[in-house]
């Protein structure tokens, strides 16, 4: 089995539209519910045609392209060190005094920043683009990818906030064995994610293809997912789940937009995030 690892699922996406009928990939792995759907019309990936039964997420799941291998709730991560007392909700944060500087990601380029402009048009339809001109004076810098903010600026304490995952504290309390990098759980909820992948249809391995689709639904699989990749796995581990992810945030509400929706209004509420981030 060969790898070709890329730096998001938007590279993934733009790689299958280069490539077209052209790839050399049997299955591509990394997008998400926010890039799925406009993956979906671009016309290179197959039925999977596979029992997902076992699925275990926040929302109902039937498509018959992507399978589910695991997700997560987009959070604003902080260091309990630097910022003992976090706001918390996003009105808080948005309210919050211009000192207070956080990180975020460009959503043209990044997932998690893709997440944010869908949470606050989720929570604030309409008065988004104005949210946004409130939050940008704390923004200290808005990076291309997720690990360019958190581990060269974040980790080395370059701001106390950084929009991540409710489910990163799980890896620094697991692995990191400390309780110093916490989610602030916001009263309005938090947006979901959901990681997918899927098989191209160019593939001559669709049968191989699917095989491996399948066993990503299994234990064996799926045990790997909370601390190698730190989120919540696709399937019910039981007591396979490990006891830190016990200790996490529970949001109140769950933030989604169907990925149709997403997809049909991408354009326009990145030109409202650019036209705010200008301003």
């Amino acid at each position: 089995m060969n790898f070709v690892v890329l730096e998001s699922g938007g590279d993934i996406l733009q790689r299958l539209r280069l490539e077209g009928d052209s790839s050399e990939a049997d299955v591509v792995l990394g997008l998400d519910t926010g890039t799925m759907d406009t993956a979906r019309k671009a016309g290179f990936l197959a039925a999977h045609q596979i029992d997902t039964s076992s699925l275990n997420l926040p929302i109902d799941w039937a498509d018959d392209l992507f399978v589910p291998f695991d997700w997560g709730y987009f959070a604003f991560v902080y260091d309990t060190e630097q910022l003992p007392n976090p706001p918390a909700s996003l009105e808080e944060l948005i309210a919050a005094p211009d000192d207070l500087k956080i990180i975020v990601q460009d959503p043209r380029t990044s997932t998690p920043g893709l997440g944010l402009l869908l949470w606050l048009r989720h929570v604030y339809g309409d008065q988004a683009p104005e949210k946004w001109t409130q939050l940008k004076d704390k923004i200290l810098t808005t990076t291309k990818s997720w690990s360019d903010g958190y581990f060269s600026l974040f980790m080395n304490g370059e701001a106390p906030m950084i929009l991540s995952y409710s489910t990163s504290p799980a890896y620094h309390m697991a692995i990191d064995k400390t309780d110093r990098y916490q989610a602030a759980n916001f009263a309005e909820g938090h947006y979901l994610q959901v990681e997918v992948a899927a098989l191209v249809d160019s593939s001559d391995q669709k049968e191989l293809g699917r095989e491996f689709l399948q066993f990503m639904l299994t234990d064996e699989f799926q045990r790997h997912i909370p601390l190698k990749n730190a989120m919540y796995p696709a399937i019910n581990l039981g007591p396979e789940l490990p006891d830190v992810f016990n200790k996490l945030i529970t949001p109140s509400e769950t933030r989604y937009f169907e990925p149709a929706e997403v997809a049909e209004n991408r354009r326009a509420w990145l030109d409202e995030w650019l036209n705010a981030m200008t301003r």
